[in-house]
């Protein structure tokens, strides 16, 4: 195991923090993956499941069983881990900017494209190789000018010449599901198998420009520019993996999803070995456009009537808003039939604020489709 350890910008004198990366396997592998957690930072299941990968990973090192080099930081997000007010860790926003620590990654799409447009040629992994030196050559020339623009940095130079992405989330309260593209998913459908997840959401781009998807975007969208002349294969997939909710911190279920993402990749070729069976899905594959935000229209005590895991059909009940003032009770249902996987954590609703999240089956969404 190497561990390497990246600076970040100090906003003001004496308060550096670091990024810490862990690297299993052979140095100049053929394949990279890349795995993270807690980018939100209040979202520690990934993390206690790092922890466990951390150990695993290094005994797999030790018996010369790891085909790629496999790169770990299991805490993605110092920054906003730190933040805790009165009490309430506030891990999804930035408190100095407001800005999401999963949006605005930075978009090198043309910077690579015009770079290499003359380079390309005949030979997809040429290609590929051509285009890995100048997206991690762009992201090198970058300067940051805030912390948080360097820890985004960071974190996209890690990551940028894998092969395979892995981002570990949880939601409020939440089963296990997960995010991919439509062109990744016969990939990723063994690790949702594994993994367990009730919920499969496909997006190309789903407007954020979150983690996960700066990769992806960058080689599709050289696919759009380029493909009708020269090879360009998709160099790198990427999967944001929700881990249940927020409460879900314990050993059982992390040692379960740590053993799962080992079976993944087992079955991708990164461990040598043979693949666990594969279980059966859970749940297909549907678009992120078909997800419904459930939302009240008025504000009070939130009583649900379902659980996540619950398949629900069209009109369905999923709470009660209730004003102890008036008496009032707002009923609240969802308009579309599917299922939902995740709900608020909090039990006093704002009006207009966004209760639970259901997975159906028909697009009817476009534009920004993620949760603020």
């Amino acid at each position: 195991m190497r561990h390497h350890v990246h600076e970040l910008i100090a906003p003001v004198p004496g308060t550096a923090r670091q990024i810490h990366s862990f690297h299993f396997g052979p140095e100049q592998a053929e394949g990279k993956i890349y795995i993270q957690s807690s980018l939100h930072a209040d979202e520690l299941p990934g993390m206690l499941v790092a922890w466990h990968l951390k150990a695993r990973l290094a005994e797999l090192a030790a018996a010369g069983r790891l085909r790629s080099e496999i790169v770990l930081v299991p805490i993605a997000n110092p920054v906003g881990l730190e933040q805790v007010l009165m009490d309430i860790p506030l891990g999804r926003y930035e408190l100095e900017s407001g800005q999401n620590f999963n949006r605005l990654f930075i978009d090198l799409s043309e910077e690579v494209g015009n770079h290499v447009e003359d380079l390309l040629g005949a030979d997809p992994r040429r290609n590929v190789a051509l285009i890995r030196t100048a997206l991690a050559a762009a992201l090198a020339a970058q300067t940051a000018d805030t912390q948080l623009h360097s820890q985004r940095l960071v974190l996209q130079r890690l990551a940028c010449n894998a092969d395979m992405v892995l981002d570990l989330h949880c939601d409020f309260e939440a089963v296990a599901h997960l995010y991919t593209t439509p062109e990744a998913w016969p990939q990723v459908e063994p690790l949702a198998r594994y993994i367990g997840s009730q919920a499969n959401l496909l997006a190309t781009d789903s407007g954020g420009q979150s983690f996960d998807e700066c990769f992806t975007l960058v080689w599709w969208q050289l696919q759009q520019r380029f493909g009708e002349r020269f090879p360009i294969p998709m160099g790198s997939f990427s999967v944001t993996v929700e881990l249940r909710g927020q409460g879900d911190v314990n050993h059982g279920l992390a040692s379960l999803d740590c053993q799962a993402i080992i079976n993944y990749l087992i079955r991708f070729g990164a461990i040598a070995g043979d693949a666990a069976p594969l279980p059966d899905l859970p749940s297909p594959a549907t678009p992120l456009a078909g997800v419904e935000p459930v939302a009240t229209p008025v504000g009070g005590l939130l009583v649900f009537s379902a659980l996540p895991g619950e398949y629900l059909e069209a009109g369905q009940l999923i709470a009660e808003i209730i004003d102890p003032i008036s008496d009032r009770v707002t009923p609240v249902h969802c308009r579309k039939a599917g299922l939902l996987y995740a709900r608020s954590l909090r039990r006093m609703a704002t009006a207009g604020m966004v209760i639970a999240h259901v997975a159906g089956t028909e697009a009817y969404r476009s534009g920004y489709l993620l949760s603020p």
